[in-house]
């Protein structure tokens, strides 16, 4: 089983790429992830370089910036290769199935509004709910009595 799911911070921006010939979008980045423990003179990130691909390439891309919060989903990937010279590399990736935004902004890197850093929904009238009880937009069901519950 090869699985990981990762919670973190972008260090730069994503880089959208297309591959010759098919035009397949891919998009790399990395991601700082907090570590739950630190022992002194460790670090207490951990860096991680991921690589989407197709339409959720492109959507990283655009919605995605340098220190905003996003979720991955996928799998590991080993990418080892000699260079030129004989020198092998090694370098180990998450390959993403699935990304999550947990920070967005708009295109100026304007926080978006309706964020407020725990991921519930803006509300700029305190005194009013996120319309979770407004029942004005619901019709009653004849012959409610034979429900069970």
């Amino acid at each position: 089983m090869n699985t990981v799911v990762l919670i973190g911070r972008l260090t730069g921006d994503p880089e959208l790429r297309f591959i010759p010939n098919s035009g397949t979008a891919v998009t790399r980045f990395s991601i700082a992830v907090n570590r739950e423990f630190k022992r002194e003179g460790q670090p207490d990130a951990d860096f991680f370089n991921v690589v989407v691909w197709g339409k959720s390439a492109e959507n990283c891309a655009n919605y995605l910036k340098k220190g905003r919060l996003c979720a991955v989903n996928g799998n590991l990937r080993n990418n080892n290769y000699e260079d030129k010279n004989g020198v092998k590399h090694y370098n180990v990736e998450v390959n993403a199935n699935r990304v999550e935004f947990l920070e967005w902004g708009d295109s100026n890197g304007q926080q978006n509004p309706g964020y407020q850093g725990n991921n519930k929904p803006y509300n700029n009238q305190p005194n009013q709910s996120n319309n979770q009880n407004d029942m004005s937009g619901f019709q009653a069901i004849d012959g409610d009595d034979d429900i069970p519950f």
